[in-house]
């Protein structure tokens, strides 16, 4: 008998679900789909469609997903979608043993050792240390971020919050930048800078502070405008829109330097998410690794410490399929 995996990255606005057949050990591709997350009332709706359109005769032995959000007891809601998503509903109503949901960036920590030269780009070579602690962190909607860590013989993920831990700002410029969300925000937390929304936060502060602003025409923004922010740099040369970038470089490098120094990740820093491959160029500029290795006592350590940034756009569907395997394995 041919033996089915399913697995998918579900998001409020796009949904990837694929098929898989288990052959010598290796997973084959077979079928592929991509939907409108909101075309469906329920996620079982999409998945039924799905099976029907695969036109499979056998029921799959396991299947993973990878969601926006936090998982709790394999129950989640889908962000900006009504959808309740129970492993148990889903194995129960489609004769699936195993159905495991993790959160996307437990997802992507999964996925790094899937990924070719191809798909990352290096901004600090480093010391690799085999089987060493590492850190997997991306702005994008908001802050993800998980850790790896080497156990009984492979890598596991572990999710985490840790976006919303406190931003610390690290010069005159960033505490005024902090002053300024704190009174607005109360709490100012990581993801209120390295965010798309974060990124439209640092742009309002240097528009409204900054004596370069006097001679320009205002800017007016949506909540998050990111991408906006980031084209009005990359093809108009937007000073404020450029400065802003820089600063968002910089205050990415520290916490990514931070993060790496609270796991001690001489296994690499890999940064996701989808903001990072459309400003590599600032990434690479410098101010990334400077803020990133400016740790006092420890910068030179922090030398040490290999950091990429990952390309891969479906990085999140590589980790699920990751994991659907590692299901399979563990039936055996």
């Amino acid at each position: 008998m041919i033996k089915q995996l399913i697995y998918g990255d579900i998001g409020g606005t796009k949904t990837i679900l694929q098929l898989a057949e288990i052959r010598d050990g290796e997973i084959h591709q077979q079928f592929t789909y991509r939907y409108d997350s909101a075309a469906f009332v329920t996620f079982s709706d999409m998945l039924r469609d799905f099976l029907t359109r695969t036109e499979t005769v056998n029921h799959p032995v396991a299947a993973c997903f990878a969601i926006a959000g936090p998982i709790v007891a394999q129950q989640t809601k889908v962000t900006n979608l009504p959808w309740q998503i129970s492993s148990t509903n889903i194995s129960d109503e489609f004769s699936i043993p195993v159905v495991k949901l993790i959160n996307d960036f437990e997802a992507a920590a999964l996925a790094i050792e899937s990924l070719s030269p191809n798909d990352l780009i290096t901004l600090q070579t480093g010391q690799v240390n085999a089987q060493g602690m590492r850190v997997v962190l991306g702005a994008g909607t908001g802050m993800g971020v998980a850790w790896l860590t080497w156990l009984e013989g492979r890598y596991f993920a572990l999710p985490t919050e840790a976006g919303h831990m406190d931003f610390a700002p690290v010069n005159e410029l960033q505490i005024h930048l902090f002053k300024a969300l704190h009174d607005k925000f109360g709490h100012v937390s990581v993801e209120r800078l390295l965010s798309g929304s974060g990124l439209t936060n640092i742009f309002n502060f240097l528009q409204m502070n900054a004596a370069i602003a006097s001679d320009l025409a205002p800017v007016n923004l949506e909540e998050d405008s990111g991408a906006t922010i980031t084209a009005l740099a990359q093809t108009r040369k937007h000073p404020i829109a450029i400065k802003s970038l820089n600063l968002f470089s910089e205050i990415y490098g520290a916490y990514a330097g931070n993060l790496a120094l609270a796991g001690l990740c001489r296994g690499g820093v890999y940064i996701a998410g989808g903001i990072a491959p459309r400003i590599i160029n600032i990434l690479s500029s410098g101010g990334f690794m400077r803020a990133f290795r400016d740790k006092g006592r420890f910068s030179a350590l922090m030398n040490e410490i290999p950091v990429h940034v990952i390309t891969n756009t479906e990085i999140s569907l590589l980790g699920a399929k990751q994991e659907a395997h590692n299901l399979f394995n563990s039936q055996d």
